[in-house]
């Protein structure tokens, strides 16, 4: 046939056909489908469609309605509905009820700044008002991070969530406390608590912060009144401390009893010194020479060394004695002294630490002074400081020890410290009444740890040992704060002898009180009310601290899973960052266990925190903060879902526009895949479908690799591990899928009849492959996901989140063919690195022009290739395995040693159809066999109609 009288085969070439696009637009895009789901109420429609399934239930860690989402955020809710819609499309009925902490100081603080700027006192503005405003702010932001929520893809109750601010939630809090009242848990005692005098309220160690903070550090020598022996007669017994605020609140100073103690003389005193050659000073032996450098001692000699144990029973002088610090300070034996820095006795001020507390107070009954009131000034009754701040008066103290003798040494020392987590500003330990729920009297404590160690799974298992030290060494639950909005602790005190007033009748009256009205309630009703017929209010002290919000929190379980219909208790999943061991996951368990007896979860998963780029911490400071907002508005909220799996989330994660640049390069490939799969799926039918038995060995191969990752996806998802799930996803996107089983078979797709065996099976497996793959994806890439189903189905399809994920036949997973294909991949791998040379080399352009002849010494090759087409897998025009040595300069990768490859051109004449190089297409005309017989049948078709 002449070249001016070839015909022309492209209508005869079956392309892919599909109006997927292949840029995906998601900043516009998303926003249409977030509209539809609204319109279709796809959340409605998921409860409608596992009514009566079992339940899983993932319990929303509520947070702080204040300000606009941080990435943070976007991770935590982005991983938890990827949960959710895991176990929805496994068949489960998986609600997600969003919430949110509405109390407590971070809202608070706004509303105190608005009056701040005004010069207006808080604490003269009606509380019921002031709360009402609190109230107001609160419910603006909920309803700012809902829409911010919500775009990122996260489906939920969003029109009914739980708010901790709810007047039934508030009721139900203040039912909660009053368990604790009637059992005997809660008590108030006076006792050091962490205290921030900025915002004037005791705070729970999850509001704590470690900064670096430069402290002056002191030297302090205390003289005998009562010496224990001889050889400390006329010696004085030198503290350390960085704390010089707490000298007025000193009671005693602890000592080592097993730890070497030296008495030294001062024999040459230094210029700087503020020692006198002659002074006798008691020092740890270990830390003999720190502390002879801090206090610039030329030189010394040391005149006797003894135990600690031999001072038991002395009593010392408060450096300021006759100046209104006319107490003795007794020597006592402490285990927590020790050689790591100072001297060797610690300065115990028993109101401003928990150790001195315990060893002073509680160990030895000396009482706890108050010498600092709630603004960090000390009371005027404290001696010669009265009337001083805390934060200012280091310099102070020194001066005054100093003109009493007393001061060896002065410093500076930068140290890690506690600060407000609000205000960040440095705390105080400070004595002060509080209210407590003991973890001893009722047993909760032991209760606490026997869930932990029994009844709950951790996520990492690790995490178990975590929380389970910090509640065995935990103090007392201090649950009070001296606030204004949050719900307050609402008991009565016997004025007469101290005690709670325990009645469920009054219990009962606070808690529907607070049902009608609030939280507001316990101001705005008289405490007559309340009381009833049966007491006297003029009896009883009312109380008006509020709840810490941490109490507020880990009620949610009672309010949430115990009071919806649409939930369950205990919760299977408490999902947060790792830092609510100590927050959210620890006050939930403790008021659980407290008035249930067990936890309120049955698995508790963690997740890391987002650093930049370069691994640092986020700071406004640093500039290096991103915001979920900016990536969704220029990427996709897609782009921030596929970070979210792709990073290792139970570590620390790192995000930044070159990651993020990553994420794109993945989604691109992905969505190529999905787009490959759209456009060969074009008209497929169920007629075309062909059983797995008679399937070519390429297919069953690829239906193997689809059964291990369904294997892999669902146990991965069972213990919320989607990192190595989605990895594996990716990879078959790209290695199985992509570069190896669509670069075979694309000239399959294109070019066989579409009634022959090979096609059929083909296009049968990539319909297996998409309604796996789709689904997969689709708790992951939601709104992509969607995108891919509706456009193979049409928009009036169901949702692709009501599909469940597809069930694998069994006898797909056929590990011997695996290791079979395992040897044929391996010599394909080989012969595409030869062809790659001759491209380069500019010996062919396409791997069609292409023979190639790889040996082998293994005859395992052999039996793998037998019954399979090696030009076919190697997209060759011919190709043949021999098992014989390789001549001289045949091609071979580094790292396969056993296969070697030689390349020619393949004989023959280019098929006009297909392009493959084969010698019927010169004897026959301008097609190869396959074609021929391809296009007779297309023109019979097209005849026959």
């Amino acid at each position: 046939m002449s070249a001016d009288t070839k015909r022309d085969y492209k209508d005869t070439v079956f392309l892919p056909t599909t109006d997927f696009p292949m840029r995906a637009g998601l900043p516009q895009r998303e926003p249409e489908f977030l509209a539809k789901w609204t319109a279709e109420d796809i959340y409605g429609q998921l409860r409608a469609d596992a009514k009566g399934k079992t339940k899983f239930v993932l319990h929303d860690g509520p947070p702080y309605a204040n300000g606009n989402i941080h990435i943070g955020h976007a991770m935590n809710k982005i991983l938890k509905d990827v949960i959710v819609k895991s176990q929805q499309m496994q068949g489960k009925d998986a609600p997600y009820v969003p919430g949110w902490d509405c109390h407590g100081l971070p809202i608070e603080w706004k509303i105190e700044e608005k009056y701040r700027k005004k010069k207006m006192d808080k604490d003269a503005v009606d509380p019921v008002e002031f709360r009402r405003e609190c109230r107001e702010f609160a419910a603006g932001w909920i309803d700012v991070q809902r829409e911010e929520f919500k775009r990122l893809g996260v489906f939920g109750d969003w029109d009914n969530p739980y708010l901790t601010m709810d007047f039934g939630a508030e009721a139900k809090i203040v039912e909660e406390l009053l368990k604790f009242s009637m059992s005997g848990a809660l008590y108030q005692g006076s006792k050091p608590v962490m205290w921030s005098p900025i915002e004037k309220t005791a705070l729970a160690e999850a509001e704590v912060e470690y900064h670096d903070h430069t402290s002056t550090q002191i030297d302090v020598a205390f003289p005998f009144v009562k010496a224990p022996s001889a050889d400390v007669e006329g010696a004085r017994v030198v503290i350390w401390t960085t704390t010089p605020w707490t000298m007025p609140g000193n009671r005693a100073v602890c000592f080592g009893p097993e730890i070497d103690y030296a008495v030294i003389e001062v024999t040459k005193a230094g210029e700087a010194t503020l020692a006198r050659e002659g002074d006798r000073l008691i020092v740890a032996e270990a830390l003999m020479v720190e502390f002879v450098k801090r206090a610039h001692l030329d030189d010394y000699l040391v005149i006797a060394r003894f135990k600690g144990e031999a001072l038991a029973g002395g009593l010392l002088a408060h450096p300021w004695r006759g100046k209104g610090y006319d107490f003795d300070v007794p020597l006592l034996p402490g285990d927590h002294v020790t050689t790591e820095a100072g001297t060797g006795f610690v300065h115990t001020a028993p109101g401003h630490g928990d150790d001195d507390y315990q060893v002073a107070h509680v160990k030895f009954g000396i009482p706890v002074p108050h010498t600092v009131d709630a603004d960090g000034r000390y009371y005027d009754h404290v001696p010669m400081l009265a009337g001083e701040h805390v934060y200012k008066v280091a310099d102070r103290v020194c001066e005054l020890l100093t003109e009493a003798g007393a001061l060896m040494a002065k410093g500076v020392l930068t140290h890690s410290y506690p600060h407000s987590w609000r205000s960040k500003a440095p705390l105080i330990f400070r004595n002060t009444p509080q209210w407590f729920i003991s973890m001893e009297k009722t047993g909760l404590r032991d209760k606490a740890l026997k869930a932990i160690r029994e009844d709950v799974s951790w996520y990492p298992a690790i995490a178990k040992n975590r929380i389970e030290a910090m509640v065995a060494d935990r103090p007392d639950w201090v649950i009070s704060r001296q606030r204004a909005w949050g719900v307050p602790i609402t008991i009565f005190v016997n004025k007469a002898t101290g005690e709670i007033l325990k009645d469920e009748a009054v219990n009962a009256r606070i808690i529907e009180a607070v049902k009608a009205g609030g939280a507001d309630a316990w101001v705005a009703v008289p405490a007559q009310e309340f009381l009833g017929n049966d007491y006297n209010a003029a009896d009883f002290d009312q109380v008006f601290d509020i709840l810490d919000v941490w109490f507020d929190s880990g009620c949610t379980h009672a309010f949430t899973l115990e009071g919806r219909d649409d939930l369950a208790w205990p919760a299977d999943l408490y999902f947060e960052g790792s830092d609510q061991h100590r927050g959210w996951f620890q006050s939930s368990l403790l008021e659980s266990c407290g008035t249930r007896g067990t936890a309120p979860y049955k698995g508790v998963l963690t997740h890391g925190f987002t650093m930049d780029g370069e691994g640092r911490k986020m700071s406004k400071s640093l500039g290096n903060t991103v915001a979920p907002q900016t990536i969704i508005d220029q990427y996709g909220a897609d782009i921030l879902r596929l970070w979210a799996v792709s990073v290792d989330y139970q570590e620390d994660v790192r995000i930044g526009d070159q990651i993020i640049q990553g994420q794109v390069d993945a989604y691109r490939k992905i969505r190529n895949t999905l787009r490959y799969l759209l456009g060969n799926l074009a008209g497929f039918t169920e007629e075309e479908r062909l059983p797995h038995a008679e399937m070519p060995e390429l297919e069953r191969f690829i239906l193997h690799r689809v059964a291990e990752l369904d294997t892999l996806i669902r146990s991965k998802s069972a213990v919320y591990e989607f990192t190595p799930a989605f990895t594996a996803l990716y990879q078959f996107c790209i290695v199985d899928l992509s570069a190896f089983y669509f670069d075979i078979r694309k000239d399959c797709l294109y070019c066989d009849d579409p009634a022959s065996t090979r096609r059929r099976a083909a296009r049968t497996v990539l319909d297996e492959v998409f309604m796996r793959l789709v689904t997969w994806f689709a708790p992951i890439l939601s709104f992509t996901a969607e995108e891919v189903w509706l456009s193979r189905f049409g928009n009036a399809a169901p949702s692709v989140h009501r599909q469940l994920w597809p069930a694998t036949p069994a006898g797909w997973a056929d590990e011997a063919l695996a290791q079979k294909w395992a040897k044929v991949r391996r010599l394909r791998r080989v012969i595409n690195g030869a062809l790659e040379v001759d491209r380069r080399e500019k010996r062919i352009g396409s791997s069609l022009q292409a023979s190639a002849t790889a040996y082998v010494a293994d005859a395992a090759y052999v039996d793998a290739l037998k019954g399979l087409d090696l030009a076919e897998i190697t997209i060759t025009s011919a190709a043949e395995l021999k098992l014989a040595d390789a001549p001289a300069g045949a091609f071979r990768l580094e790292d396969v040693t056993d296969i070697a490859v030689v390349t020619g051109l393949a004989d023959g004449e280019k098929c006009g159809r297909c392009w493959s190089v084969k010698p019927e297409v010169a004897e026959e005309g301008d097609l190869c066999h396959r074609c021929g017989e391809a296009v007779a049948a297309h023109d019979a078709r097209n005849s026959a109609a």
